[in-house]
């Protein structure tokens, strides 16, 4: 199931709501939860479900016998990373392994075609999260199964994250409350998430796959640009939409995510970007990761090299991952090298054009898992193309296409930005009463606006998920 559907909004959210407002409790409440969650996750494939339910309660053991022989901690901390990493292997990295092998050794093993359960990726770290928050005594060790069900399965975060690490929710599993305003703000933004995905992420995928959804060996200069910089925007909208929708439903009914996206296009270098874009993975491997002794030793290097290829190859069982992550991991080395104060010394414009060029070259090596288009890619942008191929510099297609999509392309630009949340915080935040009533009444007003138009939007569209429902 998806959030971007009419049944989802209009059905299955509103009945879920109903049901665990007349939960008298919160462990009914939680219950409530439990079954829309596993609903939610077994209305596509319901096999899955079983290793949902398996996973869930693989760690969960894990856990308890943690609190129980905490003599044997890193023995049991060990064998459930290895099970969780072993699944994730199986079903994600399996067929990419074997074809990698074939090509690099010529051989001819069959490669196995696995289906990729959806969201294992999310609900793997987080379960893997919280094994080793258990064993470094971060958070209590969660005695009840359902809770711990509930906390790995909840449906708003189930698919595409954020991932929620357990210390975030671990009190609110059994305090807390959702009063009027909660429901209100949630929605409110469950409703700015949905607007991102089917008013401006569906559109802006339309023009990228115009350019890049067919061989690219004759496309402009300019439009491999255009192209890149919309497809850029598209996977911002189309994520952070999510991420929105995810952490809305998560203050309706009481739970409160921490952001997983804050303008990230704003930032100056590749350091701030990565703290500014999914957040909740950056700081997982931060966290888990960077800091951990690789060989009984800190290896500052080698700990960044294993970040940066995990934050690759985390997204997709594809070579061009792993080289956007290096490709990123080179430019934090570089500016660790270079060092803040070096860094602050360049001219504000210089930092924006340097960090622009490298985010959105970025992406286009996340667009192209085909290694071939990728290089013809990099000939295109760097106007070798032009040169060797006799590439135009540009042409008609990119002109009507930018004059047919021009507002939505300023519009999605404009949103990328703080502009939007400044202006609200202005209105909602104004100690003038008058201001404050205009800003409450206009949010609302735009909001139920938003829902009428991706409403609409929706009665006709054929299912188009969101982009992290592949990773």
């Amino acid at each position: 199931m998806v959030f971007a559907d009419l049944f989802f909004i209009y059905l299955f959210l509103p009945l879920c709501l109903v049901s665990y407002l007349i939960a008298r409790n919160i462990k009914a409440k939680n219950i409530v939860l439990i079954v829309f969650s596993v609903l939610f996750y077994a209305w596509g494939e319901p096999v899955w479900i079983l290793l949902l339910l398996f996973s869930s309660f693989m760690n969960w053991s894990a856990g308890i016998l943690m609190e129980k022989f905490r003599d044997k901690g890193k023995l049991i901390v060990g064998t459930a990373i290895f099970i969780n990493l072993l699944f994730l292997f199986i079903f994600k990295y399996s067929g990419f392994f074997v074809e990698t092998i074939n090509g690099a050794l010529g051989l001819n093993i069959p490669v196995p075609q696995i289906v990729m359960p959806i969201g294992i990726s999310f609900f793997t770290f987080q379960a893997i999260s919280y094994v080793l928050d258990c064993y470094w005594e971060n958070v209590k060790v969660q005695k009840q199964y359902y809770k711990f069900l509930l906390y790995i399965s909840l449906f708003p975060q189930l698919i595409a994250g954020p991932i929620v690490r357990y210390s975030v929710i671990e009190e609110e599993i059994d305090n807390r409350s959702t009063d009027m305003n909660d429901v209100c703000e949630g929605a409110l933004r469950v409703i700015v998430g949905l607007a991102k995905k089917v008013i401006l992420a569906n559109n802006l995928w339309a023009i990228v796959t115009a350019f890049f959804g067919k061989d690219i060996t004759t496309l402009s200069f300019v439009g491999t640009w255009y192209g890149v910089i919309v497809y850029s925007l598209y996977v911002y909208f189309d994520f952070s939409g999510y991420s929105d929708i995810a952490i809305g439903l998560g203050r309706i009914f009481g739970f409160h995510f921490d952001e997983n996206f804050r303008h990230p296009f704003i930032s100056k270098t590749i350091a701030e970007f990565w703290q500014r874009w999914h957040i909740s993975l950056g700081s997982f491997f931060r966290d888990y990761l960077l800091y951990v002794p690789v060989f009984g030793k800190n290896r500052k290097y080698l700990s960044l090299f294993l970040v940066w290829f995990s934050t690759g190859i985390w997204h997709g069982a594809a070579w061009n991952y792993i080289i956007w992550g290096l490709y990123f991991g080179c430019f934090i080395f570089f500016e660790q090298k270079l060092g803040k104060k070096r860094m602050k010394k360049w001219p504000n414009w210089w930092k924006h054009i340097y960090s622009k060029l490298v985010i959105i070259i970025g992406f286009g090596i996340f667009y192209f898992e085909d290694l071939g288009q990728l290089g013809r890619f990099f000939m295109n942008i760097f106007g070798i193309s032009m040169l060797t191929n006799g590439n135009a510099f540009s042409d008609i297609i990119v002109a009507s296409s930018f004059r047919n999509n021009m507002f939505l392309v300023i519009v999605a630009l404009i949103c990328s930005m703080p502009i939007l949340p400044k202006i609200k915080s202005f209105f909602l935040e104004s100690k003038n009463d008058a201001i404050y009533a205009v800003g409450r009444v206009g949010s609302v007003v735009a909001c139920l606006g938003l829902l009428i138009i991706l409403s609409i939007l929706l009665v006709d569209s054929t299912n188009n998920p969101f982009l992290y429902f592949r990773f």
